[in-house]
């Protein structure tokens, strides 16, 4: 089920299954990418509840091993819609049987989308419903719409920061580090920036970046709350991924 929320100046559609944006318009534009699965089959799918890679994709809680794949299971079920106006919706998703083979507490995963003027705010929201202690992390993974040349893009944050991307190896953190050069405070954006996977930022003073498309802006992202930002892309594609997370993936120690 597709739920399309709008004011007068933006609208945004959210797919039930996974709670998933999928299209977010001003003007007759869409500022998420269109769907084209040579590239990815997502468009911005909710990471619950880890973000990123466990090693050998298990955990162990109380001497039982449990499975749990890549950014876990979230994107992969229904939510059901418990409050929706012109401008808003609430998403919600129960543990139930299916969760429990793979993360074995009661929770409700409540995701929240509301227009305001020309902004779309979203709003997490994790409520451990199990008499135990429940670890989690929970990120977003949206991919916004590169048009023409991918070079003509960069990121301005809005402090000013040394970038150190912690780098993946097999979508697990080794202990090697790179410095993203910058100019300006703006990372220019290339594909070989990606050639090792996503770039990952752990100590960033800045809690907001925006888009820009020859140095004009596109959009801006905040991140305020999100102790770490991912960046990411595909070889060619014409998608740029914003990721703010709470949670990483396992070391591959």
């Amino acid at each position: 089920m597709i739920v399309t929320i709008s004011n007068s100046i933006i609208s945004a559609s959210i797919n039930a299954l996974g709670a998933e944006l999928i299209r977010l318009e001003k003007d007759s534009k869409n500022y998420i990418w269109s769907v084209d699965e040579t590239y990815w089959n997502k468009t911005s799918p909710i990471l619950f509840p880890i973000v990123g890679r466990l090693k050998n994709d298990t955990y162990s809680i109380d001497n039982k091993t449990y499975e749990l794949p890549r950014h876990g299971f979230a994107r992969n079920f229904e939510f059901q819609i418990v409050n929706q106006t012109e401008s808003s919706v609430v998403f919600v998703l129960e543990s139930n049987s299916e969760t429990f083979k793979n993360y074995p507490f009661e929770f409700e995963l409540r995701l929240e989308y509301e227009l305001d003027e020309n902004e779309l705010k979203i709003k997490y929201s994790v409520e451990n419903k199990s008499e135990a202690t429940m670890p989690f992390s929970i990120g977003a993974h949206p991919a916004f719409a590169i048009e023409n040349s991918f070079s003509d893009y960069s990121l301005k944050f809005n402090q000013t920061e040394e970038f150190i991307s912690h780098e993946l190896d097999n979508e697990q953190f080794s202990n090697s580090f790179r410095k993203i050069n910058s100019e300006n405070g703006q990372i220019n954006l290339n594909y070989s920036l990606f050639e090792k996977d996503a770039l990952v930022f752990k100590h960033l003073q800045s809690n907001k970046l925006t888009l820009l498309k020859k140095n004009e802006p596109v959009l801006s992202v905040q991140f305020e709350g999100f102790p770490y930002l991912g960046i990411w892309t595909k070889p060619n594609a014409p998608f740029l991924c914003i990721e703010p997370w709470c949670g990483l993936a396992d070391n591959v120690n």
